[in-house]
């Protein structure tokens, strides 16, 4: 019993050195550390740790009752002394392998809650990072739409007056226009009037032409 509770207490120290320092033995016993606390590890853990408590209070309970059984005698048996003393230590290094397996479980826990705190903030660095750049990037892309708008600024006013000049030829071609379409329209109203005029005078030479006949028949009568 002795023997097996100074190897437990030896290694848990081991264990509390291992935490201590930055080694490899370091990761193989948080990763130890982390499958024992899966699945049914936590049940084992907590099953041997309520059996090293009885077998606390069980020598605790057999080193008073020793004591009282010779509080009345007027010498100590030694045999008496010899059992208290080793109750004693056991119950010492239970209490002690109780003690160590607290400090154990609560530095694995540290630590690993350290380690998500470090892989938080290395993400967050990474995220900032990221948004430098971005912004940078966004920066440059500015500055390289600002000098092609520079650039295109003095085309698109040559484009302006070119389409001012297309546009006051357009209205000029448009007044010619019009001017013509007036033109025309005195033309086909010329037109209608000598037309007019044409249909006149051929009934007039028609109304002449049937009337010199019938004057010639006057006279010759």
């Amino acid at each position: 019993m002795l023997q097996l509770l100074y190897a437990v207490i030896f290694g848990e120290m081991f264990v509390i050195a291992s935490f201590l320092f930055k080694t490899p033995a370091r990761k193989l016993v948080i990763i130890t550390l982390d499958r024992v606390k899966r699945g049914r590890g936590p049940v084992v853990v907590k099953t041997v740790a309520a059996t090293l408590l009885v077998v606390l209070a069980s020598s605790l309970y057999s080193i008073a009752k020793i004591r009282r059984r010779n509080l009345d005698a007027p010498v100590v048996n030694p045999t008496d002394q010899v059992l208290v003393s080793k109750h004693m230590l056991e119950a010492s290094l239970m209490g002690f392998v109780l003690f160590l397996s607290l400090m154990i479980d609560r530095l694995h826990h540290y630590i690993r809650e350290l380690r998500l705190l470090r892989k938080a903030m290395e993400a967050a660095k990474k995220q900032s990072r990221s948004f430098e750049d971005g912004k940078s990037v966004s920066a440059a892309e500015h500055k390289a739409l600002l000098e092609e708008n520079a650039m295109l600024k003095p085309k698109i006013e040559k484009l302006e007056s070119e389409c001012e000049v297309e546009a006051s030829k357009a209205k000029a071609l448009e007044t010619e226009v019009e001017a013509l379409r007036k033109q025309s329209e005195g033309f086909l109203m010329e037109y209608d009037r000598l037309l007019a005029d044409n249909q006149n005078l051929r009934s007039q030479l028609q109304a002449i032409d049937h009337s010199s006949p019938h004057s010639v028949n006057k006279k010759s009568m």
